[in-house]
């Protein structure tokens, strides 16, 4: 449930941004009834927390912490699919945090799910005569992956969190078993290592290949 603060930090950015908008032309509605929604959000039977519209472009604008948007998180996959698919609409989900908003248009530009699978496959390409980049490459893609399945099980992160922090979010969470963690885990520090120009004697053929499997084995988990 959210505290005072929260709903308050809220409150504030969202009463700014109306401002902004309409110092811009816009209509603003601030938290709009039912009978003020367009047609398919009525349908949608959602409630935003704001509207703006000016001529053809307008706007369904969502003000959220780090804190109200862990509960709420998988509605807005949703919510901006059937938003976005009304020409001229488009959804802006804005935090009360400037620091969080840039962590969520960065996870935004992550790898999805088939761009992870596609680049595996390069990665095997590079497994026998360059052991070493191919670990670079594909810890890169572990690491994507590792987000997918903390969106995918609704958490949410905190900013641009450390690949270890993430690693031991989840199974803290229960989404990835000690064995994948610990794996992981090694690889992590061995990725640490070359790219930080120091010599490795534990990269194997097997060690990579390793690495690539349970990536795959990961991505088949991601419900995206």
């Amino acid at each position: 449930m959210m505290n005072a603060q929260t709903k308050q930090l809220e409150r504030e950015r969202l009463l700014k941004v109306a401002q902004e908008y309409r110092q811009k032309g816009y209509e603003v509605i601030l938290s709009p009834k039912l009978e003020e929604l367009p047609d398919f959000l009525r349908d949608y039977r959602y409630l935003p927390d704001m509207i703006v519209r000016r001529g053809e472009d307008a706007a369904v604008i969502e003000v959220k912490s780090r804190r109200s948007i862990m509960s709420s998180a998988p509605n807005f996959k949703k919510l901006a699919e059937v938003v976005n698919t009304h020409p001229g609409w488009r959804l802006e989900l804005l935090m009360t945090n400037p620091e969080d908003e840039l962590y969520s248009s960065k996870i935004e530009n992550s790898l999805q799910a088939e761009e992870i699978k596609s680049r595996l496959q390069i990665a095997k390409q590079l497994t026998s005569n360059h052991p070493e980049s191919a670990i670079l490459y594909i810890w890169s893609l572990a690491e994507a992956t590792l987000r997918l399945l903390a969106e995918n099980e609704g958490l949410m992160l905190q900013k641009l969190e450390s690949p270890l922090h993430l690693l031991k979010l989840l199974v803290t969470e229960g989404v990835i078993s000690q064995t994948d963690y610990q794996l992981l885990m090694n690889n992590c520090q061995l990725r640490n290592a070359i790219a930080h120009g120091f010599k490795t004697t534990t990269i194997t053929l097997n060690s990579v290949l390793e690495l690539i499997e349970v990536t795959e084995q990961l991505l088949k988990e991601c419900r995206i």
